[in-house]
């Protein structure tokens, strides 16, 4: 195991950059998710620290060692795949001691190596079959073995659960945590799922434009989002967004979104007209008899929680409940949020007003 640490990153295609001097580390045994939309630069970055794509500028070190200039084979990582990657000629186990067997490992080795991961991995009754006759998620157990065989110090995920339908998804990111608590190895997981990055990571990157939008644990970004940008990303459904103004309430502080007033609590930055983003969690809103007014657009049960879509003077929210509420499409509604469950950010900037 070893800690990651990069530091002022580049990345550019001719004269398009598309990594802009990410700088961050990563310490031994944590893992970590890389996550953001489609085109944000996080695989470019898990495939530098891989060595399958070169840096334009700054360092990787994995280790005391920078890696800059280290081909893949030389960097001690394995990297499981969005695809799985596996030999279809090949039975499990071979697929499993295939770079075992081209580093020369005695065969002893090799055969103790796989099975203990095939344990680990619930593979040992597939040995002896072959990719086509193994399901979605026992195929990416494979992959997953494939790289635990390899003792690495750095695991690499790229998006391994995007082939997978939803109920595998689920089980397989449980089993890919399970799996880094019983080896703690250092763990850096590539996604553009919200939800996968929330309940897996020990600490989040959330990248946008090949910039770095904010670190930190998932209950850090979901309760203190540095920005608009993220959080509007964590969170599902996001958190809702409305523009207003900050108002002098008495002894206390309100933001005015569509002429109502809402309690915020008073902290630095808060300033009389200041044009603010509201931000409020769709758990946090409450049903109330004055406060934010609205109709229903759209009730969506789910079972546990009823997500409502709401339409506002101000623009679209979304609310979730826990209590089966009997709403109409049609139906006026008003709401309102504990002061504490009110989030600002300045108009201009973007940025959490602290």
């Amino acid at each position: 195991m070893a800690e990651v640490t990069i530091r002022d990153v580049r990345k550019s295609y001719g004269t398009v950059e598309v990594l802009h001097g990410v700088e961050f580390d990563i310490q031994d045994g944590e893992f970590v998710v890389l996550v953001g939309p489609s085109g944000c630069g996080k695989s470019t970055l898990l495939r530098m620290i891989a060595g399958l794509e070169a840096i334009s500028s700054g360092t990787i070190a994995i280790g005391d060692r920078v890696v800059n200039n280290l081909p893949p084979s030389q960097r001690d990582i394995a990297m499981v795949f969005q695809n799985y990657a596996l030999y279809p000629h090949k039975t499990v186990a071979s697929n499993m001691a295939f770079a075992l067997r081209m580093r020369g490992m005695e065969k002893s080795e090799i055969k103790a190596r796989v099975d203990r991961a095939a344990e680990i991995l619930g593979l040992t009754p597939y040995l002896d079959r072959y990719p086509r006759a193994l399901s979605g998620g026992q195929r990416q157990r494979v992959a997953m073995g494939r790289a635990i065989v390899r003792d690495p110090q750095v695991f690499l995920f790229d998006e391994p659960l995007s082939n997978l339908d939803a109920k595998l998804r689920v089980q397989m990111r449980t089993e890919i945590r399970e799996l880094h608590q019983r080896l703690k190895t250092t763990t850096v997981y590539v996604t553009h799922d919200q939800i996968e990055a929330m309940t897996m990571a020990d600490k989040i990157v959330v990248m946008q434009n090949g910039h770095i939008e904010q670190i930190g644990s998932p209950l850090e970004l979901y309760d203190m989002p540095a920005n608009t940008f993220v959080a509007g990303f964590i969170g599902s459904p996001s958190m809702n967004m409305l523009d207003g103004i900050v108002r002098k309430n008495g002894d206390g502080w309100a933001a005015e979104v569509d002429g109502t007033h809402l309690p915020i609590v008073a902290r630095e930055g808060i300033e009389e007209g200041r044009e603010v983003t509201i931000g409020i969690r769709p758990e946090k809103l409450l049903l109330a008899h004055s406060g934010l007014e609205g109709k229903v657009s759209v009730v969506e049960p789910t079972g546990a929680e009823t997500h409502v879509v709401v339409e506002t003077g101000g623009g679209e929210i979304v609310a979730v409940f826990r209590d089966r509420h009997q709403l109409q499409p049609g139906q006026p509604l008003h709401f309102t949020a504990e002061p504490d469950a009110i989030h600002l950010f300045d108009k201009t900037t973007t940025v959490r007003i602290l």
